[in-house]
């Protein structure tokens, strides 16, 4: 037996050259925990179930969620402004629990664990709130179909419900996407071109359940009920959930590295117990175990970067850095260890940036909605009328519209003058999104100036719906639609490449965080606003009869800050270094 033959887990000895040729290079493996063979696993064949169920895990979502702020108003009766706040808080949750799931992911169950467990959760959630609004003494008590009112208990079952859905996406969220992209080889150039191919037609299908979900689940719970509006999109997840396990056998699974947690306390340790130490110029003195895998289980090495040059102390070799011929990792980590860290530090300010755009995009199904209730909902001249939270159908359509034409067109395009295997870079990508954001702000805010100057001038206060269609709102949705395509999918690619490889999950959850502060910071512009414009007995900007605000003032506002935002993303993106590995692991 040779010294190049390998073995794989089950026993059999394979030849380094046939291993070169049929297995992956990036460490993942197949269901059975052997190395993942590239003809029988992974790529497109894998991929429609891992889409099949992002599609109809989206639709529970945004079934729900598109029209839940009516919901609040008409059945909890929640004021304009405290409805806007739970929805929010709730959608915010919905985004920071994919940190717990992604931690989970990375660093113990693996992410097909993580996402199979959490759907259990998540489907017990929604059966809950389809209980909560269709069994008696559960739901509401409803005089008239607008006219309803919950006690305590009945409110409290639709928010722990909710907030069940909202744990059990924290382990679908951050794992799904990645789970997609492992089933292509980093190390292989022709899979790796198939990637961000990927991420447009895995957000291609999100938008598909979001489609459905605006447009047909919103009319079903506006005329039909919430028993069924909220029942619907618990089958959907259920269809989910098979989806899922269908694929199982074709899935390529990436290793857990153990808590990524641990080791950057240890390398944040290991640096300030040798503040005094001088890092050597000469880099290749840095600490790095000799294998072709890095310390961390299943992860490929980083190289070394010149930047946060304290953190390298952690690196530097010194004779107490061992005990009883072993290393003390709370003394002495490896340079792919300190770049781990370092590649966390560096997404840290393009995160941030995240949070206004993410705050825009909340619009959709708060205040876009609530102005949308106040205008003409008719089909053209027909008696057909339509929820105005269907509105936000423009926005899927949107993105359904973009992504082949950003796929097929504009990515082979910008290739020709860039040179860039993906067109545009990631950071390029998101740059456009945020500038397409700004002109939703700007047209939302001209369509209210509008609206509110037709009711000052024709006296429409009192009108439960003035005679302008809601259709003019288009526009906006369209707009958010576009930037979707451009930072949010930009996003999902570059928080998956720039991750380590054993902290993937968690960066996907890094990048989802900013759609929780985004929801947190509109819920908190809500508060300041309503607080600062309400003195005096004045209405103020955003108050229950919105013909008697300002709301256009608060879209002028949410302009302003995308503005800003824009230009520190732009100093931030000239400021940013991509990372780079180091060989295979196969």
């Amino acid at each position: 037996m040779g010294e190049d033959d390998v073995y794989t887990k089950d026993g059999r000895v394979v030849p380094i050259a046939e291993d070169d040729d049929v297995y992956t290079k990036d460490g993942t493996v197949d269901y059975k925990g052997n190395p993942a063979n590239k003809k029988v696993t992974g790529t497109w064949k894998a991929c429609p179930f891992i889409l099949g169920t992002e599609c109809c895990e989206r639709l529970a979502y945004y079934g729900m969620s598109s029209n839940l702020i009516t919901y609040f108003k008409g059945h909890l009766k929640q004021s304009s402004a405290k409805a806007a706040k739970s929805n929010s808080n709730w959608s915010g949750t919905c985004y920071l629990t994919p940190l717990l799931g992604a931690f989970l992911a990375d660093a113990y169950l693996g992410r097909y664990k993580t996402i199979a467990s959490f759907s259990i959760i998540y489907i017990i959630g929604m059966t809950l709130l389809t209980l909560s609004a269709s069994i008696p003494g559960m739901k509401p008590t409803c005089v008239s179909k607008d006219d309803c009112y919950a006690n305590s208990g009945q409110t409290a079952a639709c928010f722990i419900a909710l907030y069940l859905i909202a744990l059990g996406t924290g382990g679908i969220k951050p794992c799904v996407s990645s789970y997609g992209a492992d089933q292509f080889d980093d190390d292989d150039e022709v899979e790796k071109k198939h990637k961000g191919s990927f991420f447009n037609w895995f957000y291609f299908s999100i938008n598909v359940g979001a489609l459905i979900a605006s447009s047909v689940l919103v009319w079903v719970q506006m005329n039909e009920g919430w028993s069924w509006g909220f029942g619907i999109p618990a089958v959907a997840m259920a269809i989910a959930v098979v989806s899922f396990f269908s694929g199982t056998r074709l899935y390529r699974n990436q290793k857990p590295g153990g808590s990524p947690l641990t080791r950057i306390i240890q390398v944040l340790v290991a640096s300030v117990r040798k503040y005094k130490v001088i890092v050597p110029e000469d880099k290749s003195l840095l600490y790095e175990i000799a294998d072709a895998e890095s310390v961390i289980k299943g992860s490929r090495k980083l190289d070394h970067t010149n930047e946060f040059r304290f953190f390298d102390k952690a690196a530097v070799v010194e004779p107490t850095d061992h005990i009883k011929d072993s290393i003390d990792p709370w003394r002495l980590a490896t340079v792919t260890q300190v770049e781990e860290l370092k590649s966390i530090i560096r997404l840290l300010p393009v995160w941030a940036t995240g949070i206004i755009f993410a705050a825009v995009y909340n619009q959709m199904s708060n205040f876009f909605v609530l102005q949308g209730t106040l205008m003409d909902l008719h089909v053209g001249k027909s008696s057909f009328e339509i929820p105005a939270a269907s509105l936000s159908v423009f926005d899927p359509l949107s993105v359904i519209i973009w992504v082949p034409i950003y796929d097929q067109f504009i990515v082979p395009f910008a290739r020709k003058f860039t040179g860039h295997r993906n067109g545009l870079t990631t950071l390029q990508r998101m740059g456009i999104g945020l500038f397409i954001s700004i002109f939703s702000m700007v047209c939302a805010a001209i369509l209210e100036l509008i609206r509110l100057r037709s009711v000052k001038e024709n006296n429409y206060y009192d009108r439960e719906h003035m005679p302008m269609s809601v259709f003019w709102q288009s526009p906006q949705y369209f707009l958010i639609g576009a930037a979707e395509v451009f930072t949010f999918i930009g996003q999902l690619d570059f928080f998956y490449d720039q991750a380590p490889d054993a902290m993937r999950s968690l960066c996907s959850a890094l990048s989802l965080s900013t759609v929780a502060l985004g929801n947190y910071f509109n819920s908190l512009l809500v508060t300041i606003v309503t607080n600062v414009t309400t003195k005096n007995n004045k209405p103020g900007w955003i108050p229950d009869n919105l013909n008697y605000g300002h709301l256009d003032y608060f879209f002028w506002m949410l302009a302003v800050l995308s503005v800003l935002n824009l230009g520190a993303f732009l100093l931030i993106a000239q400021w940013y270094t991509y990372k780079k590995t180091v060989g295979s692991i196969r």
